[in-house]
């Protein structure tokens, strides 16, 4: 059969009959067809495959070729390597790997849910599930694997799942709100991701591993003896060396327990088979493709089968160098070979680096290169910190070429070391794996000393010399996908993206918001001015500062003031004039200069007579009166002067600033929880009553968020807020870095099952960690995406207090909560502050005349029309058109 060649102007018979084919035409010439690419299986592998095409202009919307994908899952292709992170708040659509219009953009034909189930090379046609029939010229592979599942008794009971696919997540979530104890099939790196899905679900967990260490492929008996520590002090119960006999069920046939080969059994509700995967070659033995021995379906370096016409690519190939890759990274380089061969061009896929980079249970893994040692010759480094949980081994030849290595709990450098690998590195291995204060200090290597023909990533094969072409990170995702992967290579990348031109708050000052921080809190600084004269650029120091670095420094200051010994007071002095416009009158300014008073009610919670209160303040001043999102009563329509006596009658009845007008914390949501809710597993109230008092008034670079919820149901909304509490059975878990708007984006997760103190020692740490680094009016959102290391780097300092710098925040907290004074309170009770809330300072009494309202459903709304003014008559002149 020849090989099928891609060329678009050709002409060609009618197309063949099946879905979207065209119909006949009238006219006597044959039309120009374009020719057919069947891809089935649309995983991660087939979606860079499209990708690869469209870069290659082989879409309908280029005039290359028609692309109909078939889909055996119910949604388009996602992540499944960051499977498990739907256990830390991202959604389904947040996993997905396809752009809302990539595929109308290009013109790829995709049907969900609609697998391939037979395959006719001699007509070359593949029928769907559905019944479609499509035809091909040139059909591609892309059915992945399967989970294997040992034949063991028992294997069926109800409440044994697999780990692979978004169903199998959403299934094993469902059931666990059932059950106890887990336990996984598998301790390998799957298998460990289950085991964490399993805990952070609050059930006790055990892993079951045949092999006499965790993770038997990646890393060594020294690293896994590391992991094994680790993975226990986290709570989870392991068995190695040891295989399931047998999974035991009850009458109804729901799983009970399990029992091992050493003759022991476990009491368990749940099991999650994970014990590897096989290659998913059926639809290719069934149409008489070549496979191997042990599965896969056989392929040249051209990624092509025994059929010339019919390509297979990722985990279902058995590639030319007689391996199954179960990595992304080969399967995207397998995608790229392919589409580069159907469109003409010459590739070829010889093999590929197995290189792993990870994070399992917040535990770090790694494993480059001959990780085993396996070479002739091949020598050890090895660094072993048993109380650290620390292990790393490099292997080196005898002339000093890094061959590979091993790191776990500490896998810093691996984007260093990685690309390192075949060379002999600049620095002798022992300096590499020592950890600074040992055997004279770290060593000082990084990716300035790769050469340009390293690879960095590995997952899109994208060199040194290609990234330095690009000046942002953004840029190299954007052209190179390098860093849209795995994630292992992004610090490297950002490392070696150029620094920016100009560094600096503004025009004023040539240090970050962070760095000034830094030098107000060290040095005590009290004032704008103090600060602008000392640390200012030279030819703005005297002056007056911009609307850049005023409301910032102000900021800083306000946040600092218990430590520094600034006024607490936001419009005492010289804060008045730095601060923006809701905070001058500490209220929320409206379109028609009015404004807003938003009283705090901590946690949602509030008294009938609270209620009345509220109520009749509004009124007696005539005030619209809104519920906000944030589970708090909105009175809207104040003039000026009514705020300080609209204060007044709230502070009688107990209430104080809810600080809407500000960039601090706003509030701390709550669902009714244990108290009443049925399925609450913890007092969520009391809890987002706690965290608002606690954290009130606390000035930050831009607005905080917060939510407390009683248990998985989430009804508070938690993952979208700067920092988010859902309760579970042993605690609470903490998450970090969400917000809603118009860039939404799910909270992570950064500890869990937290008992109360633990919860508030965190969130301290994390509040203050954000106040000290992040930048103007930057979310937690945003600077958890920009900071270096992101979430692990967080986590790292506020969890694991790598920097040392937990005391300090604490404290910093501390000083906050023990200064705290209420900003209305303060205002009523200094005359000289109260000047200030008049419309006219030449006029006090005189209520602003342009600030007037109509009514609308049984309230108030502006009088736009006396905002805008009176209409006037437009005359022309005499003897000009009209």
């Amino acid at each position: 059969m020849p090989e099928p060649t891609f060329d678009p102007s050709a002409t060609a018979a009618a197309p063949r009959g099946g879905p979207g084919a065209a119909a006949p035409s009238a006219a006597p010439a044959a039309p120009a067809r374009l020719p057919t690419i069947v891809v089935v299986g649309h995983g991660m592998v087939g979606q860079r495959f499209l990708e690869a095409l469209a870069e290659r202009g082989l879409s309908p919307a280029a005039g290359g070729a028609r692309v109909v994908v078939l889909c055996e899952e119910p949604r388009p292709a996602y992540d499944r390597v960051r499977l498990t992170s739907y256990f830390e708040g991202r959604s389904p659509d947040d996993l997905s790997l396809v752009e809302p219009d990539f595929l109308a953009r290009h013109g790829f034909e995709l049907h969900v849910g609609d697998p391939a189930t037979g395959v006719d090379r001699a007509g070359r046609t593949v029928t769907a599930r559905s019944g479609a029939v499509f035809p091909y010229d040139t059909l591609v592979l892309a059915t992945g694997s399967y989970p294997f599942v040992p034949p063991v008794p028992g294997k069926d009971a109800r409440g044994c799942f697999v780990y692979r696919t978004i169903e199998d997540v959403l299934a094993i979530e469902e059931y666990a709100k059932g059950a106890a104890t887990g336990a996984v099939v598998g301790g390998g790196l799957l298998g460990l991701e289950a085991a964490g899905a399993l805990k952070g679900l609050g059930l006790a967990t055990h892993v079951v591993e045949f092999a006499p260490r965790l993770m038997p492929v990646q890393v060594d008996g020294g690293g896994g003896a590391a992991l094994l520590r680790t993975v226990q002090e986290m709570g989870l119960t392991v068995h190695t060396g040891v295989g399931t006999r047998e999974i035991v069920a009850d009458e109804a046939g729901a799983v009970t327990g399990m029992a091992l080969s050493d003759g022991s059994s476990l009491a368990v509700d749940l099991v999650v088979f994970s014990a590897g995967v096989r290659p998913r070659d059926g639809l290719a033995r069934e149409c008489g493709l070549a496979v191997g021995e042990r599965g896969g379906i056989v392929v040249d370096e051209e990624c092509r089968t025994s059929d010339p016409a019919v390509f297979a690519i990722g985990e279902c190939a058995l590639a030319a160098d007689g391996r199954v890759y179960g990595l992304v990274a080969p399967g995207y380089e397998m995608a790229r070979t392919a589409a580069e061969v159907i469109a003409g061009g010459r590739s070829a896929f010889t093999g590929a680096d197995l290189s792993t980079k990870l994070k399992l249970l917040g535990v770090d893994v790694a494993s480059f290169g001959d990780a085993h040692g396996t070479a002739e010759g091949a020598l050890d480094v090895v660094y072993s910190d048993a109380r650290s949980g620390v292990y790393k081994k490099l292997v080196v030849g005898a002339d000093g070429t890094l061959l590979g290595g091993v790191l776990v709990g500490d896998a810093e450098q691996y984007g260093t070391l990685r690309p390192m690998t075949g060379t002999v590195p600049p620095l002798a291995p022992e300096q590499l794996v020592l950890p600074a204060g040992a055997g004279g200090g770290p060593a000082a290597l990084g990716p300035a000393a790769l050469p340009d023909e390293a690879v960095v990533c590995s997952c899109h094969n994208v060199t040194k010399g290609e990234i330095r072409g690009h000046t942002t990170l953004s840029e190299v995702k954007r052209c190179t996908k390098a860093g849209t992967g795995c994630g292992s290579c992004v610090k490297v990348i950002g490392q070696l993206m150029p620094p920016p031109e100009e560094a600096g708050l503004c025009g004023c000052f040539p240090y970050s918001r962070g760095e000034l921080y830094e030098i107000v809190r060290t040095l005590r600084v009290t004032s704008f001015a103090a600060l602008l004269d000392s640390h200012g650029r030279e030819e703005v120091r005297g002056g007056d500062g911009c609307e850049v670095c005023k409301p910032a420094v102000g900021s800083v200051i306000a946040s600092l003031a218990p430590t520094v010994g600034a006024s607490g007071y936001v419009l005492d002095g010289e804060q008045a004039a730095l601060q923006d416009t809701n905070d001058h009158f500490l209220a929320n300014l409206q379109r028609n200069g009015s404004y807003s008073v938003v009283p705090r009610i901590p946690g949602g919670e509030i008294s009938p007579e609270k209620l009345v209160v509220i109520g009749e303040v509004a009124r007696d001043f005539g005030l619209y009166t809104k519920i906000t999102g944030g589970q708090r009563i909105d009175l809207f329509g104040a003039r000026v002067d009514q705020l300080p006596l609209i204060w007044a009658r709230l502070v009688d009845a107990g209430f104080e600033s809810g600080h809407a007008y500000g960039k601090s914390l706003r509030t701390v949501k709550s669902c009714v929880g244990q108290s009443w809710c049925r399925y609450g597993v913890q007092d969520s109230v009391r809890m987002a009553i706690d965290l608002e008092l606690r954290y009130r008034g606390l000035r930050a670079p831009h607005k905080l968020k917060s939510a407390v919820s009683g248990c998985a149901r989430e009804c508070a909304e938690a993952r979208g807020k700067d920092f988010g509490v859902i309760a579970t059975a042993q605690g609470w878990n903490l998450y970090v870095g969400g917000n809603g708007g118009a860039s939404p984006r799910h909270a992570d997760l950064l500890a869990q099952d937290l008992s109360d103190a633990e919860l508030v020692r965190l969130i301290d740490r994390f509040l203050m960690f954000y106040i000290r680094t992040a930048d103007r009016l930057e979310r937690t959102s945003a600077w958890l995406e920009r900071i270096d290391g992101g979430l692990d780097h967080v986590r790292d300092v506020v969890v694991h207090d790598a920097l040392g710098l937990c005391a300090e925040l604490e404290r910093l907290m501390a000083d906050h909560v023990a200064n705290y004074r209420d900003e209305w309170a303060e205002t009523l009770d200094d005359p000289e502050r109260l000047r200030r809330f008049v419309t006219f300072v030449n006029a006090p009494g005189t209520p602003d005349p342009s600030v007037g309202f109509v009514p609308e459903r049984d309230q108030v709304k502006p009088d736009l029309e006396l905002l805008a003014g009176p209409v006037l008559a437009v005359r022309t002149l005499e003897g000009t058109a009209s």
